[in-house]
């Protein structure tokens, strides 16, 4: 996808109904779903949420993604912190597991104080 993290997120703000500028983010991998659980995986990329709520960089273009599992955090405190608010969730993980590598996956997340959802996107 030239130019584009090959995992790109979005988030929106559900109770404002507008994009969440400012959430950081970070993306961790591990090998196998067992390394995962004990907590084997490495922060690969970083990144924070821009206008729109979108996170295009949290991997370098060029990265080359594994079959592996992956964990993205949405830090969400810091998030609504900087609205003075609190949230219920400090933070919220999506983890999923790719057999067979794709060029891009999408992760976005529907946030609000006290729930959140998300899907696979495209």
């Amino acid at each position: 996808m030239g130019g584009v993290s090959p995992i790109t997120s979005h988030v929106l703000d559900a109770a404002r109904g507008s994009p969440a500028q400012g959430v950081p983010i970070s993306i961790s991998y591990a090998s196998t779903s067992q390394a995962a659980s004990a907590g084997q995986s490495s922060v690969i990329g970083r990144g924070v949420t821009n206008s729109d709520g979108r996170c295009p960089t949290l991997l370098e273009p060029t990265h080359v993604l594994q079959p592996g599992v992956y964990t993205v955090r949405f830090d969400t405190k810091t998030y609504f912190a900087l609205h003075g608010e609190k949230s219920f969730y400090p933070f919220v993980d999506v983890t999923f597991e790719i057999d067979q590598p794709a060029p891009h996956y999408h992760i976005p997340l529907n946030l609000a104080p006290f729930s959140y959802t998300t899907y696979r996107g495209s």
